[in-house]
């Protein structure tokens, strides 16, 4: 399985949602699944924010672009292309005031393309070009934001993520949400992690299950 995996914390070591990114790949391979990761840290390779230059660059049909135009679409094409090239795409965040990351949102605004990542069809609808891949959003929040807490309303992030991807094609994303935790006392942060990481057991194993059968599947179609 070729494993897209994105990372987008401010914080290194004490970051929480990096560890449970990496908790997550490791039950994968401890359910049997071969991995092969592209990794990406957007705080340490921001993607350029948009630019009026990239506006009109992107919206130029691509047999009427200029080398400079080219130029400027180049590290966008790149990471379309990692998307697309990936059978799975694992994207771990911390809310930063109830939404993303600001260099996550420019991840989004580079990946979001016309005719690579989305398409325009004859008869007037767009079609995004992710519906394949399988699709797990891993984050962290200092408050509590379920359903039927004070802050519930207040959730921007995951909304967000939903009608970004959504528009690319990805129909039914997994969200797991460590929640809460840094305005929280240690018993709460400690109960609210290991249910995060019970539940990317969950999601390990449902993977791995699906992964394993189309392994299977495609032996038998290759006798």
């Amino acid at each position: 399985m070729k494993v897209m995996h994105v990372d987008a914390s401010a914080k290194r070591e004490r970051s929480n949602s990096r560890a449970l990114s990496r908790y997550f790949l490791e039950r994968l391979r401890g359910e049997g699944v071969d991995l092969e990761i592209d990794y990406l840290d957007v705080t340490v390779d921001t993607p350029p924010h948009v630019s009026e230059a990239f506006a009109i660059a992107t919206y130029t049909p691509a047999n009427e672009r200029t080398p400079a135009m080219k130029a400027t679409l180049a590290s966008s094409d790149a990471l379309c292309k990692r998307l697309l090239e990936a059978d799975a795409l694992i994207f771990a965040m911390p809310m930063y005031n109830w939404s993303m990351p600001s260099a996550f949102k420019a991840f989004i605004d580079n990946i979001t393309r016309t005719e690579l990542t989305y398409v325009n069809t004859d008869d007037g609808r767009i079609e995004g070009q992710l519906g394949s891949q399988k699709v797990l959003f891993i984050t962290s929040r200092g408050a509590d934001l379920r359903p039927g807490t004070p802050f519930s309303s207040m959730d921007a992030l995951t909304p967000s993520l939903k009608a970004a991807f959504g528009f690319l094609g990805v129909a039914d994303p997994t969200f797991v949400d460590a929640q809460p935790l840094q305005f929280s006392n240690q018993e709460a942060r400690a109960e609210a992690l290991e249910r995060a990481r019970d539940e990317l057991s969950l999601v390990a194993a449902r993977w791995a299950q699906a992964e394993l059968s189309s392994q299977t599947h495609e032996a038998i179609e290759a006798l």
